[in-house]
């Protein structure tokens, strides 16, 4: 018989900010973002070999999205659509996975994301984050969340950083990206940081109160 991993599936909302399991039927519209934001996205991600419009394809999506499958049924990850509900409509605006699972003694995952530029700077992925790494700390059953990124990254390194994630580490040629061995700076949380404070949501929104 089938079981479930810890947390999955699930969808979290929060006002127009929902993260849900992707669909079959989301390749087009995945296809499309990644297409038009590749200046935004390419110097960022790990490639996989050929063109950017032909591994960002619909076809390709299909083969994304049954990794992604597996990778939830086996407990090594929870991916998420990012979406926004605007005027009644839900359209796809970006990607989260919480990654490279390890349970027993260890309970930790890996954070990775991307969001359309076209909503960039609207507190889109800051509030995924806060949901996701709630989620993690508590359905998911993890203890720690880790999120790796370029130092040239500022986009990416505000996000965690507004949220209060801790900066922990330097690694050196760490991820090969853009044709090269990049560095990356290590940031990390663990659940008994935020706990106090009603989760990392819960921070994110006074963070975010305090700046208007």
């Amino acid at each position: 018989m089938f079981r479930r991993a810890p947390g999955w599936p699930a969808v979290l909302v929060d006002g127009p900010v929902v993260l849900r399991p992707y669909r079959r039927s989301d390749a087009v519209a995945w296809s499309t973002i990644r297409r038009a934001n590749r200046e935004w996205l390419a110097p960022w991600e790990s490639h996989v070999p050929g063109g950017w419009d032909e591994t960002n394809s619909p076809a390709a999506f299909r083969l994304v999205h049954a990794d992604q499958r597996r990778s939830a049924r086996t407990g090594d990850g929870m991916p998420f659509a990012v979406c926004l509900r605007e005027g009644g409509q839900e359209r796809l605006v970006g990607h989260l996975n919480v990654g490279s699972i390890v349970r027993r003694a260890f309970c930790s995952g890996y954070v990775g994301y991307w969001v359309d530029s076209r909503v960039a700077g609207r507190g889109v992925i800051p509030t995924a984050v806060a949901l996701a790494v709630d989620h993690a700390f508590g359905p998911g059953g993890l203890h720690r969340i880790e999120v790796n990124i370029r130092p040239e990254n500022v986009p990416s390194r505000r996000v965690v950083e507004k949220l209060g994630f801790r900066e922990e580490a330097y690694h050196v040629r760490y991820m090969h990206i853009d044709g090269a061995w990049r560095d990356h700076i290590g940031y990390a949380m663990t659940g008994e940081e935020v706990a106090a404070e009603g989760g990392l949501l819960a921070r994110w929104h006074r963070v975010r109160d305090n700046r208007r």
